[in-house]
């Protein structure tokens, strides 16, 4: 058996469409767009972004926040049988997402349990939203991850582990480049192609546990 280990994204990969978009579209005012843009052209860091969008945010929208993603947000097709797969085939699996503690939690309920999940985490005790950063970048990296998944890769994989990484965004694109296998959606997709960093294509996590199997991923 190969010592796999996968480290999945959160927002846009288990779930359908990502949360702080959704929840900054509904909640902040328009300037958040522009910060959006500046991170995803890369003028400023993931960290200093989401930071900056959180701080629009009054405090007191806490709950109604949780409220609107717990009906609004859509568990991707497959993401329960795919946590079903990973144990049955003894895999080890992290969640390594730069969502927020407040709603990663509720929303994996029940399919995750949180020492499996790395994310950033939140102060509601000022007058607007703080996010606090305890998985960021340690001294190898200066992207300003915000939550580094290269970092949490780095402490978590083992040296003959086969990794995988799956994933949606920008926030995902320094992980891809250290894995072994990478599946990707929707802008991480884009910036991969343009990199000439190989990669699968995915739309349901059953399209995962189908391409582990025939690709002999998991079983040797």
């Amino acid at each position: 058996m190969m010592n796999s280990v996968i480290f999945c994204d959160f927002d846009g990969t288990i779930t359908e469409t990502d949360n702080i978009i959704a929840l900054m579209k509904q909640f902040a005012p328009p300037e958040w767009n522009g910060i959006k843009d500046q991170v995803l052209s890369q003028e400023i860091s993931i960290q200093e972004g989401v930071g900056k969008m959180f701080s629009l945010l009054p405090s007191t929208l806490k709950e109604e926040i949780i409220d609107f993603l717990k009906e609004t947000a859509i568990i991707r097709k497959g993401f329960a049988d795919f946590v079903n797969f990973t144990k049955e085939e003894d895999i080890r699996l992290y969640i390594v997402s730069g969502g927020i503690d407040f709603f990663v939690y509720p929303l994996l309920e029940g399919l995750i349990s949180k020492e499996f999940i790395y994310c950033n985490e939140s102060d509601f005790s000022n007058e607007k939203i703080k996010i606090l950063w305890p998985n960021s970048c340690d001294e190898t990296c200066e992207n300003g991850c915000g939550c580094c998944k290269p970092t949490i890769i780095k402490r978590l994989a083992h040296e003959d582990d086969h990794i995988i990484v799956i994933g949606d965004s920008i926030t995902d694109l320094q992980a891809a480049k250290q894995a072994h296998t990478v599946f990707a959606r929707d802008f991480l997709k884009e910036k991969l192609t343009e990199l000439g960093i190989p990669f699968h294509p995915f739309e349901t996590f059953h399209d995962v546990i189908t391409y582990l199997q025939q690709q002999r991923v998991v079983k040797l």
